[in-house]
């Protein structure tokens, strides 16, 4: 989920920087061109200016607020895009759907800065289709002026709510569900209705307390009109500008963990400016500057060492290991993702 940055994630914000949105025209393409199509605010600007200065690629820009816009887009036929950046989960899911092309990214010199560990797609465990570009985690943002007392849990952060004070989650199925499946000490993968009916059963009862369910969480915490928020580790990009006011903390019961990975879409109309993208961005130089201003995780090991050392030693955007142990990533569930469908439609549906 993050963002986060999936701002780590202000999901759904375009980033501007002279890339152009819209679908219209996408098919036309120029020689030097290349056409991202990344989560909101997820991608360091100047990376992309860094990229251009290099090769003279003109690169242009388009976002989406979570996996699902971004597959609906695509199998709807939106045309001209060729990169897109999906969770692990949904890269296998494209994958199954034959909308990937295969990079053999995994060939460049450049790839033995990545971590095996981050080979985690079950459709490419070797990296032949896609780059492992960021990780993180999707925790609480808060206030720390309007509450009483350091968040550190979710019974915390809805304890809170119980004293009229607005809190709200992230309107993403598998994000919020997944909540209720940590604290009940669930798998976020399980296809078991009773362990659905018990993540669906502890959230509604709570559903009352919930002031909203957005990504656009950001300035409502910042300003106190809400307290904490569902979100994830980008928003220590906000953290960083104000920690007076403002922390992200990973929950004492557990988190999920996100992933996302770089992917060629197989009707990419610009291959081979899209593979100089991947290649481009393995440099660590290149990651870590990425990674600085996300202020997430990244993939490439050696670029963990150009990071600043309040970003390396802090604790909320890299977690110890009794605090890993606890963090849960999603898998592609096939068909039995309806399953969490019909839970998600019935909790949104419940008064």
């Amino acid at each position: 989920m993050y963002t986060s940055n999936r701002l780590h994630r202000v999901k759904g914000i375009a980033l501007g920087l002279a890339l152009s949105c819209g679908f219209v025209g996408l098919s036309a393409q120029a020689a030097g061109e290349l056409r991202l199509y990344n989560w909101g605010d997820y991608i360091n600007p100047q990376v992309l200016s860094r990229f251009t200065q290099e090769t003279g690629i003109n690169v242009k820009l388009d976002t989406y607020a979570s996996n699902e816009e971004m597959l609906a887009k695509i199998q709807a036929g939106a045309s001209g895009y060729d990169i897109v950046f999906p969770s692990v989960h949904m890269q296998d899911a494209m994958a199954s759907l034959k909308l990937l092309a295969r990079t053999d990214i995994n060939r460049e010199p450049g790839f033995s800065h990545i971590d095996p560990q981050f080979l985690r797609a079950k459709t490419d465990p070797q990296g032949e289709y896609c780059l492992p570009y960021a990780w993180g985690t999707v925790g609480i943002f808060y206030n720390k002026k309007k509450v009483d007392k350091p968040i550190t849990s979710w019974a915390d952060f809805f304890a809170e709510a119980e004293k009229g004070k607005k809190v709200i989650m992230l309107d993403d199925m598998r994000e919020t569900l997944g909540v209720g499946l940590i604290v009940n000490h669930k798998s976020v993968n399980t296809t078991n209705p009773a362990d659905l009916k018990v993540a669906a059963d502890w959230l509604t009862a709570r559903k009352p307390l919930i002031s909203a369910l957005t990504y656009e969480s950001i300035p409502l915490v910042q300003s106190g009109d809400v307290v904490a928020a569902h979100y994830f580790v980008g928003a220590l990009m906000y953290v960083s500008q104000d920690p007076e006011n403002l922390a992200y903390v990973i929950p004492d019961e557990g988190a999920t963990l996100y992933q996302e990975n770089m992917c060629v879409l197989a009707n990419a109309p610009n291959k081979d400016n899209a593979k100089k993208f991947m290649a481009f961005f393995l440099q660590p130089e290149i990651a870590a500057m990425n990674t600085a201003q996300q202020m997430n995780g990244t993939p490439n090991r050696d670029a963990v060492a150009l990071l600043p050392d309040l970003l390396k030693n802090n604790p909320a955007a890299n977690p110890p290991a009794d605090v890993k142990a606890k963090l849960q990533i999603f898998d592609d569930l096939g068909k039995g993702l309806r399953l969490y469908d019909r839970v998600w439609t019935r909790f949104r549906s419940a008064n």
